[in-house]
Order: structure tokens, then sequence, then C-alpha cells
């Protein structure tokens, strides 16, 4: 590796060290990175609306608390912060700060064994006899332009290949899965004390890739291997839509990049919101006030969260 996180070209680096090493604390780090894809061209007729500037932070007053509702970017450039007063504040203001899934335990040996043990292929498959030569040609072609080689890929099944790729891609654009928003309110929550909560287990984040099939996994794969030359557009555009508080461009982006695979929008967005509503209206009962610090997908879009807690009820502003 070079200074700036790169990939020194013809250096062969086994794709479990660069996941392990890369999105270990997340397996879904990059889970909208890999499917946000469209042609910026399109993003570009979608105008920023003209009102004082928000943030991506929601607040919800209850009987008996507040809960404040933080979207996270998983991967971020470092200019990123200092984050806003805003967001400082309701952190500040919250005892219990709540994300997606147990960052600790992901780091655990084990885990990371069970994740790459459920991405190789047993019995002497490769990922050549899983997928359509149309699709293995390409991947052979960007793997090579990574300046890696083919035999560290042919034992990995295809939604491994798609997240080691991007993760490469974005660490060589200077991108840093430890500095998300995500892990930087983690990790200042495990130094001030406060409790932390987790809305589902890593294994649940796990088997969103695993379940797939043998369709659904080409598709993802090929889909990422079609995109990979615009992910820092992707990346750019997503964290200034982030920095200033645009919903309408972030749920463009959004319906844009998931209009064509429906099921998947609601495999890994949909279903989830639909699981944490619950808990989030459990936390809005409690006496003490909570910060929820979700990828921004979930913020926006058909069936957010936001929308779901509305529908119950409850009255949110953006702040």
């Amino acid at each position: 590796m070079n200074q700036a996180g790169g990939l020194k070209k013809g250096v062969m680096m086994s794709p479990a060290f660069i996941v392990n090493r890369n999105i270990r604390r997340r397996l879904y780090v990059l889970m909208f990175l890999l499917t946000l894809f469209s042609s910026n061209a399109v993003w570009a007729r979608v105008s920023s609306a003209s009102e004082p500037e928000k943030h991506f932070l929601w607040s919800m007053k209850t009987r008996s608390n507040t809960v404040f509702f933080l979207g996270s970017l998983h991967v971020f450039k470092g200019d990123a912060y200092p984050l806003a007063p805003d967001i400082e504040k309701a952190y500040e203001a919250s005892q219990k700060i709540v994300f997606e899934t147990d960052v600790d335990k992901t780091q655990e040996p084990r885990w990371q064994g069970r994740m790459m043990g459920l991405g190789v292929y047993l019995n002497g498959q490769t990922i050549a006899q899983n997928v359509s030569r149309g699709t293995y040609r390409l991947l052979e072609e960007k793997v090579v332009a990574a300046g890696m080689q083919m035999a560290s890929f042919n034992s990995l099944k295809p939604w491994l290949c798609a997240l080691t790729l991007s993760v490469m891609e974005l660490q060589k654009l200077g991108y840093d899965p430890g500095s998300g928003i995500d892990m930087y309110f983690h990790d200042k929550a495990k130094k001030d004390g406060k409790e932390i909560i987790a809305l589902e287990p890593p294994e649940y984040q796990l088997n969103l890739f695993t379940t797939m099939d043998k369709k659904e996994e080409e598709a993802f794969l090929r889909q990422t291997l079609e995109e990979l030359e615009v992910t820092g557009t992707l990346a750019r555009d997503m964290q200034k839509a982030w920095k200033r508080g645009d919903v309408e461009k972030l749920d463009a982006i959004m319906k844009l990049s998931f209009k064509d695979h429906p099921d998947m929008y609601e495999r890994f967005v949909v279903a989830r919101n639909r699981k944490w509503v619950a808990m989030v209206d459990e936390l809005a009962r409690q006496n003490e006030n909570v910060l929820i610090v979700v990828g921004s997908a979930h913020l926006v879009g058909k069936n957010n969260v936001l929308d779901l807690l509305e529908a119950k009820g409850y009255t949110i502003e953006q702040r």
C-alpha cells in the first residue's frame, strides 16, 4: 500500500486481507455505494431546495424524550469533519446511541472468519463455473486493471468479489470506511461511556448477501463491475448532498438507482426499515434521549423510516 491507501501496480494482495482490513467493521459498508449508480448528467437535473441550511438530522419529540435520527454515509473523506454543531449537540443531548448493527462483534476474528468462509466456494468450485462468460471476462478485466491477479479471486463468490473490488476502488480514491459518520459516533460513544444499541445483528446483514440466489448474485456483481469507474463521482455527489442536508438530491439518486432493482430495494432497505420502526417505537417510550445513526438511504425514498413513523402518528422535523 502507498501512503494514500492505493494499491501499488503489480503487487498481489489477498482479497481476504483487503476485505478484513477495510470493511471489517461493517459487512454492508458499501451496500449503497454498490447499488446507487446512475449517470451524473441525470443527477445534475435535480436542483437543491432553496431553503435555510439543513442537515441529515431529524428530531422526533415524544411525551417522554426526544429521538434524533442522523443519516450516515459509511465511507467519507476527511473533509467531512468537523461536523455541524447541531449534529454534535444532538449527540451530546442523547444518553442512548443506536446503530444498525453490533460493530464490536464484527471485529471478532471468529465472525470475520465466518464471513470469509461463506464468501468462498468449496469443493474446488470457482467463480468461472458460477457466472456467465461475459461477466467472468469483465471481472478479469477489472481485476487486472486494479493490479491484482485473477488467481486471488477465482475461489470467491460474486458478492465478495463485488465488495472487494469496490473497497479497493474507493480506497484508491481516498475514501476511508473508518471515517464514516457511524464509525465516528460509535468510537465517540464508547469513549464517553454512552449506552450503545444495535438494531440488528451482524448475522442478519451477512445473510442479505449469502441468501441471494445465483441469478441475483451475478446481477449484483455485474452491476458493480460495469459501474466501478463512476464510483468516485457517485461518492462525491452523495457526500455533497449529505453535507447540505439535500434530501431531494439523495432521494433522486435512490430512485434512479433502484429503478430496475425493486426486489433489491425491498430486500436491502424497506424490509429492514419496517423492522426498525418497531424498535424505534419502543425507544420513543423511554425517558432518555436517543440518537439513531443509520445509513442515509433509510431516511429518504419510499417507505423510509421517518415516513413509517409519521404514519404511526409521530411528528418529525429536519434540523
